[in-house]
């Protein structure tokens, strides 16, 4: 398998662009759709401004894995961040607004530097790495949804 790999996915929000960003730059609520064995720790204090810094740490004792994050680009709408540790890659997350609300697009793309750990992750957990991907998109939908019908 190559190293390289890319995962995207996609989901239609029935919420403002405003709101989905929102859902993305608050850490409070990035915590209610992230995997809840997942924290995102900010380095500093917390901002997706371009260089912020932020650690991804899995919740899995003994070892808490985890992936050193700095945001690359950010627009209204779009924000980027680049991360290292046993994954290396992107994570893009962008808005898309429409008649509907917002698509929201999200892009992951890394490679795992040590072969051993790719191959351990290829053969018992990519496959659930891409369903709880999926999940994390229903979830964050169900958030920014109830934040957009607490708005209006």
């Amino acid at each position: 398998m190559p190293s390289r790999q890319v995962l995207e996915q996609s989901i239609q929000i029935s919420a403002s662009a405003t709101v989905v960003e929102q859902c993305i730059t608050d850490l409070e609520l990035m915590h209610r759709w992230l995997n809840p064995a997942l924290r995102c720790e900010p380095v500093g204090e917390w901002s997706t401004k371009v260089g912020s810094r932020s650690r991804f740490v899995v919740q899995v004792p003994p070892i808490h894995p985890t992936l050193k994050n700095v945001v690359l680009e950010r627009e209204p709408g779009l924000v980027v961040w680049g991360f290292e540790g046993f994954f290396r890659g992107r994570d893009r997350w962008e808005c898309q607004p429409n008649p509907r609300g917002t698509l929201l697009l999200n892009r992951f793309e890394f490679e795992i530097p040590n072969p051993l750990i790719r191959w351990g992750f290829n053969t018992f957990a990519s496959r659930w790495m891409k369903a709880d991907m999926k999940a994390q998109l229903r979830r964050f939908k169900r958030v920014a949804e109830e934040i957009y019908l607490l708005e209006q």
